[in-house]
């Protein structure tokens, strides 16, 4: 009994060592693009609350700048922006107090009438997408054309386009055009099968890369060093699906391995620990020598004189 409850708590050490913290950013409304002066608020689900997520940007104007300092206020782990304007458009991240970081989301403010309402975070392969045209003013889902990559695809009566069963042929940049209220920013959509996509160029500043964050399915920001995030008519691409800012496959493979490298000792050493426990006698299993040493000198004169006394009685016997 012992023994199993000794097993049971080196298992869960090397569970819990094994474990780390991850916190994902979410945006309402879900979508990348916002009208001027719309509310928005952005949250850090995490799993761990004593990490201590806050949320981040790089924009036009800021590098790094955390929620509550010159933009947003700041409540818990969540941002709210209450009126986005045109410089609030970047790329928004959640960072821990160790440096560990979350997906990125792009968004664009537009001080326009019209903005395309598409996912923020890349698409599997094989699922189904609805774009919507949105107005600021009634209707908002017009009669609207939705076009990729500057080619028209058609026009939808009622401002909404589905694309069932997406490839990554999909991927691109889309948007609508309401015949009465303008056109929309462009907005890149991605589409994963579970590990990268395809890198495109980009414009926007990326947040560093302090340090590695979990590899989670979500929109990747630009990786190059231009200074400002798009705020005109187009929104450029993320470089990947899940990649975390300014990566690229070869420093996703490194912090693979980094990881590996750090929690896989304690792995090692509960096998080992339960291997040596497993393996170590008791006192009832002990070995017990059987050789035989030599008589010694004293005890050589015993046995003669034992020897003479057994002669001795034996022939005083036959008399």
């Amino acid at each position: 009994m012992e023994e199993a409850s000794l097993l049971w708590l080196l298992f869960l050490t090397s569970l819990l060592s094994c474990t780390t913290n991850q916190a994902s950013l979410t945006v309402s409304p879900s979508r990348s693009q916002m009208f001027e002066d719309e509310f928005v608020s952005l949250s850090c689900e995490e799993d761990d609350s004593s990490a201590g997520w806050t949320v981040r940007r790089n924009t036009r104007g800021d590098t790094r700048t955390q929620c509550g300092v010159h933009w947003g206020e700041l409540a818990g782990s969540s941002c709210k922006i209450p009126d986005m304007v045109p410089l609030d458009s970047g790329v928004y991240w959640c960072e821990s107090r160790e440096g560990a970081t979350s997906n990125t989301i792009n968004i664009t403010v537009t001080g326009g009438s019209v903005v395309l309402q598409s996912p923020v975070l890349p698409v599997m392969e094989g699922h189904d997408v609805t774009l919507t045209c949105r107005t600021k003013t009634p209707p908002s889902n017009p009669t609207a054309d939705f076009y990729k990559d500057g080619s028209l695809i058609r026009t939808e009566p009622t401002g909404h386009m589905t694309i069932h069963h997406v490839s990554r042929s999909d991927e691109g940049l889309y948007k609508c055009l309401s015949s009465s209220d303008g056109e929309s920013p462009s907005s890149w959509i991605s589409v994963t099968g579970g590990i990268l996509s395809a890198e495109k160029p980009t414009t926007t500043v990326p947040p560093p890369t302090t340090e590695a964050p979990p590899t989670s399915a979500a929109s990747a920001p630009p990786t190059s060093a231009a200074s400002a995030p798009p705020t005109s008519a187009t929104t450029v691409p993320p470089t990947s699906a899940v990649l975390p800012p300014g990566s690229s496959s070869y420093e996703f493979v490194f912090t693979l391995l980094r990881h590996l490298v750090v929690f896989c000792p304690y792995c090692i050493s509960t096998v080992l620990m339960v291997s040596l426990y497993r393996h170590r006698p008791t006192e009832n299993e002990r070995p017990v020598s059987m050789a035989m040493t030599p008589p010694t000198q004293p005890e050589e004169r015993l046995d003669d004189v034992y020897d003479d006394v057994i002669a001795a009685v034996t022939t005083e016997h036959h008399f």
